[in-house]
């Protein structure tokens, strides 16, 4: 009886997460259907965000929060993704037992942060200095991506780390003893053996740098414009919706829903094609 009701437990579970993420685009392609009926496909290609007057509806475009969201976030990984990298080497192959729980603490005590406070850290503390060191204003796309990867650097770097206490110490063992060093043992046998965490990783830390708002709202400048240089300002998709949201209406409103409804399905097509290429290749 217990197993049957265990087993019906987690079909529901699984159900449920499934009808949640349905519910989820519904709701947003329901609200963004007159900019899709108004715009089409041409809402990705067009930069202009003007909103009428009077009973004009105005001209909406997604481009610019698009590549916006999309270069924030590929700064924030080839930054984070390294380091993260390497704190998890460290902690698991080089440091020293009375230096790993202490170093833990403080890494995953970064996660316990709100992301206001990043921003605002970011604002007063992180700007200056970026703005001394590479020019501009200090606000700037630079600035959001630099932030943005200290913030997902304790997710990434928390699960590599499990995902490398895993391998069994007889494969480490074997190594030493056929005369491998410490580098060529984490290369060759510890790196292997947790793929598929590290992986795992990175797409987790890709998904909470899609969607972060407070903390580039602070640093990006919600500027409508290209960046011409890595430190120019500019706006991302949740910086725009978190600014102009609570004044939009009607077909600015519905554009709105429209770059929602966009970054769910960026973030959906990214983070599935990277789980399913992976889980295909582990499977062969």
């Amino acid at each position: 009886m217990s197993g049957r009701l265990f087993r019906y437990f987690s079909i529901l579970s699984a159900t449920l997460s499934f009808f949640i993420l349905l519910g989820i685009f519904l709701v947003l392609y329901s609200h963004s259907k007159d900019a899709i009926d108004a715009f089409g496909f041409d809402f990705l290609k067009n930069s202009m965000w003007e909103v009428g007057e009077d009973d004009e509806g105005g001209v909406f475009g997604g481009l610019i929060p698009i590549v916006g969201t999309l270069l924030t976030t590929l700064i924030a990984m080839i930054v984070a993704t390294p380091i993260a990298m390497g704190i998890a080497i460290f902690l698991t192959e080089v440091a020293s037992e009375w230096l790993i729980k202490p170093v833990s603490i403080a890494i995953e005590l970064l996660a316990a942060i709100p992301s206001i406070i990043y921003g605002m850290w970011g604002l007063f503390y992180f700007a200056p200095i970026v703005q001394s060191t590479f020019g501009g204003n200090g606000i700037g796309l630079l600035t959001a991506g630099l932030v943005l990867a200290i913030m997902i650097i304790p997710f990434m770097s928390s699960i590599t780390k499990d995902s490398m206490n895993t391998t069994p110490d007889v494969l480490k063992e074997s190594a030493y003893a056929m005369g491998a060093t410490k580098f060529e043992v984490i290369k060759d046998v510890v790196m292997p053996y947790a793929k598929n965490g590290i992986i795992g990783s990175i797409i987790l830390a890709l998904g909470r740098a899609l969607g972060e708002t407070m903390a580039v709202a602070f640093l990006l400048g919600s500027v409508m414009k290209f960046p011409k240089h890595i430190t120019d300002a500019t706006t991302s998709i949740p910086v725009l919706l978190a600014n102009n949201f609570a004044e939009a209406e009607d077909l600015e409103l519905s554009s709105m829903f429209f770059l929602a409804l966009i970054l769910f399905g960026i973030s959906f097509v990214i983070i599935s094609t990277a789980k399913f290429y992976f889980l295909g290749r582990k499977v062969k």
